[in-house]
């Protein structure tokens, strides 16, 4: 979805419906999340650009920000990060590899995105 569709949709009352799918996928409490975010395995994973940070760890440090915040406080770039982070979840989590996901690169890059597959509940 483009960005001025995001806009749109927040305008028009979705803004319940986006911070409820967030709030689906996205099982890693603020502070478990920051502590991921300091380990050398949460570096190594995902995309990086330009040997700088990856995106999924620069998408986990907004996560726990967006998580702190208050909605009366959360901005249009808020939501559309919400939703990003939403549809990453769902498409890393159709591409689940075989055997144990554990130490995997995917359940990794997952987290990075506040995700935690062997987690079964909201943190």
């Amino acid at each position: 979805m483009a960005f001025e569709s995001v806009e749109v949709a927040i305008m028009t009352g979705d803004r319940d419906r986006i911070r409820a799918d967030f709030d689906d996928v996205v099982n890693m409490a603020p502070a478990e999340l920051e502590r991921w975010l300091a380990t050398d395995q949460s570096r190594r994973a995902g995309q990086h650009r330009d040997g700088g940070e990856s995106v999924g760890h620069e998408s986990g440090r907004r996560i726990v920000e967006i998580r702190r915040s208050t909605r009366g406080d959360l901005s249009v770039d808020d939501y559309a990060h919400m939703r990003k982070v939403v549809g990453y979840v769902h498409r890393h989590l159709a591409q689940r590899p075989s055997g144990d996901v554990r130490d995997s690169t995917w359940r990794h890059s997952l987290m990075n995105w506040g995700h935690d597959p062997l987690k079964d509940r909201r943190g």
